[in-house]
């Protein structure tokens, strides 16, 4: 059946670009009956139309690759990679679903954060939206307080590996250090966090998958899978510890200190 599509799919390519070049060659001959063109201006013409056109394309790549930045930046990594070690420990596939995991990690991500953000507006934005300030102060004004959160919660190993790397010298404060040094070493530090309690979850799930099977195999119920037998029990113990809010409660503390 595969195969059929994919013959199918083939020919009705071929058939298209059979129809195009006919068209086109139509077009060569017949003078009359030119292939309608499109032409799109951004801008005004000249210098200046090309330097507006570069300036918007710059600033369309900018804010496509701004949603990786901030999530670098900020706590929404160590959150989403604990809640997804959850639902691995728990063996429940899909329960929760994707949109539940990142709504919630996005959520508790503004709830960590918001002491921050709300630093960056009072500093930079209304100032900046007021016209106290330009484009350039209000930048150099919101990176201060990111650059002291993710600074607090950056392993000083990793931080001088991307230092030395870039043979800078020695930052005498936090303002100092460069971004692009700051956020890698922020985000692999977020990672060893983040790996470091899904371990500690995997742990208690993993004693009970390993009685399970033991149990099974003493009984000479080899032919019975253990997760059918274990899932229902990492449930019920996660239930019993209110295993949500223990996570949570642990993703708050380990920001707090």
């Amino acid at each position: 059946m595969k195969r059929n599509k994919l013959v199918v799919l083939v020919l009705l390519l071929v058939i298209s670009i059979f129809v195009l070049s006919l068209t086109a060659s139509a077009a060569e001959t017949d003078p009359s009956n030119p292939i309608p063109g499109l032409n799109v201006n951004i801008g005004s013409s000249g210098t200046a139309g090309s330097s507006n056109t570069v300036t918007l394309l710059l600033l369309l790549t900018v804010l496509s690759l701004a949603p990786s930045f901030l999530i670098l930046m900020t706590s929404f990594t160590r959150i989403v990679i604990v809640l997804g070690f959850v639902r691995t420990s728990l063996g429940t596939q899909q329960m929760p679903p994707n949109q539940v995991l990142i709504g919630l990690a996005l959520f508790l991500t503004f709830f960590i954060m918001s002491p921050t953000l709300g630093q960056v507006n009072q500093t930079a934005l209304q100032p900046y939206l007021k016209g106290e300030i330009n484009q350039t102060q209000a930048f150099q004004k919101a990176a201060v307080p990111m650059k002291e959160f993710m600074f607090k919660h950056t392993r000083q190993k990793d931080l001088k590996l991307f230092l030395d790397y870039t043979k800078a010298q020695a930052p005498t404060g936090v303002e100092d250090i460069p971004i692009t040094a700051l956020v890698p070493a922020y985000a692999i530090s977020e990672l060893k966090s983040a790996f470091q309690m899904g371990f500690m979850i995997f742990i208690p799930f993993l004693v009970i998958d390993m009685v399970v099977s033991s149990t099974l195999m003493a009984m000479g119920m080899m032919m019975l899978p253990p997760v059918m037998i274990s899932l229902p029990f990492k449930i019920l113990l996660f239930i019993l510890v209110d295993g949500w809010y223990l996570v949570v409660k642990s993703l708050l503390l380990s920001y707090s200190t």
